[in-house]
């Protein structure tokens, strides 16, 4: 609890705990995979995006003990942008038959 009453907020009534995007650094990735079109059936190399967060070197400044414990455990990951693609053979999307839409780097 805060000195003015106000649990987790700052002064402006805002919530004073850090957002995740404080503890990354964000870049888009391509990366080739290989698919089966389910309505023609070939085999195609696509391009599938990939947001890439990796850990910044230090805790942001204006962190609590408990955003410092946070961004001590947090670890490099990546998450899928794109849940579908094109097959360019037929020309139909479909949609990405990975259920993993996060990998661990």
């Amino acid at each position: 609890m805060r000195a003015d009453g106000r649990q987790g907020k700052d002064k402006d009534g805002r919530d004073s705990r850090m957002n995740e995007k404080d503890f990354f650094n964000e870049k888009q990735e391509t990366k080739k995979a290989s698919f089966v079109c389910p309505h023609c059936r070939e085999r195609n190399d696509y391009d599938v995006r990939w947001l890439t967060r990796t850990k910044k070197s230090t805790a942001p400044r204006g962190a609590n003990e408990m955003d410092r414990a946070r961004f001590a455990k947090s670890r490099d990951y990546m998450v899928r942008v794109d849940d579908m693609v094109a097959c360019p053979g037929c020309r139909r999307r479909f949609e990405i038959p990975m259920s993993q839409s996060v990998v661990f780097i």
